[in-house]
């Protein structure tokens, strides 16, 4: 009898795995997990560090610049603006661009990518004097990628934007020489000082971000954690997890032969203001309900969305 029961369950877990776990399915996370892939492509061609999701104070506006991608190298800052954009892409007049089709078969509008993406740099560049770190001439670029291989059109785009073709001609940069294509696209600059270098990572790496969940399904969404919902005992053994002590939560399971628990350990790990990212020194481990759910403001949309906690991997708060 318990063998049967056994075997239904995990007949039971098999089945809402493919064919009814679609709690994601309407959530965007393609955008923002296109963030992450174009920052590790990056990385692992030209060296360097790739910062993600960046929410860079504008003190002309009052308000927060949002910024896809920043590449720091010995050479260069490129900020990069990451259209994931699948259709056919038509340019009007005033410089926008209008993407026909992709999966929903709609017609989406956008303002110009370039000029969007020099303004972000601009305010990048009075952000980090106002941190004491001033850029030579040459040393800040501006780039528009497009790694979807959906994207379709026939406008020359200037060569600021890299369309998909381009993408995936990208080379990894050799020490001595780069290649000239490559040079044009992603190496302009004089090589920094190491103290200003180390500088600058410092001051990116403390800087505003969004927060971000990452699901089991390896895809990642960027937005604002809200707050945690479930039974109060839960929700009083998670009310340490704030984003002015914590940066970073974890979720393990504790359950066996792969069915569903019904506890879950969440590991959370304290901030260190005094340097990039977490200590890791101090950490606490709590244990709550599957049935947990967290509440999280993905960004770009006027909706809130719930996630189980079971279906999570980890979730990164920004100070």
């Amino acid at each position: 009898m318990w063998m049967e029961i056994i075997c239904g369950l995990v007949i039971y877990k098999l089945v809402r795995r493919f064919f009814y776990d679609d709690e994601f399915s309407d959530v965007e996370t393609s955008d923002s997990t296109a963030l992450f892939s174009v920052a590790h492509r990056l990385e692992k061609l030209y060296g360097g560090k790739a910062y993600v999701g960046l929410r860079i104070p504008d003190a002309d506006t009052a308000s927060r610049q949002d910024i896809d991608v920043v590449l720091v190298t010995k050479g260069e800052i490129v900020v990069i603006a990451v259209k994931n954009l699948s259709g056919i892409v038509t340019v009007t007049s005033d410089g926008s661009w209008v993407c026909e089709g992709g999966k929903h078969h709609t017609t989406e509008t956008y303002p110009d990518p370039l000029a969007e993406v020099k303004k972000q740099a601009s305010v990048l560049e009075s952000y980090l004097e106002q941190r004491g770190v001033t850029l030579l001439e040459g040393n800040l670029s501006c780039k528009v990628v497009i790694p979807n291989p959906s994207f379709r059109t026939i406008h020359a785009f200037p060569s600021e934007v890299i369309t998909y073709e381009d993408w995936q001609q990208l080379k990894p940069a050799s020490k001595s020489k780069l290649s000239g294509w490559v040079k044009g696209a992603f190496s302009t600059g004089k090589d920094m000082q190491e103290s200003s270098h180390q500088k600058l990572n410092f001051i990116l790496g403390t800087a505003p971000t969004w927060d971000r969940v990452e699901l089991k399904s390896s895809k990642i969404v960027l937005g604002e954690f809200l707050e945690f919902k479930g039974k109060q005992e839960d929700t009083l053994a998670l009310r340490n997890i704030k984003r002015s002590k914590v940066d970073r939560v974890s979720i393990q399971k504790t359950s066996m032969f792969g069915l569903a628990p019904s506890r879950l350990q969440v590991l959370y790990s304290y901030r260190d203001y005094r340097s990039e990212g977490s200590s890791g020194a101090e950490s606490k481990e709590v244990t709550v309900r599957s049935s947990t759910e967290v509440l999280f403001q993905p960004r770009d949309s006027t909706k809130m969305k719930k996630f189980k906690l079971s279906s999570l991997v980890s979730i990164s708060l920004s100070a």
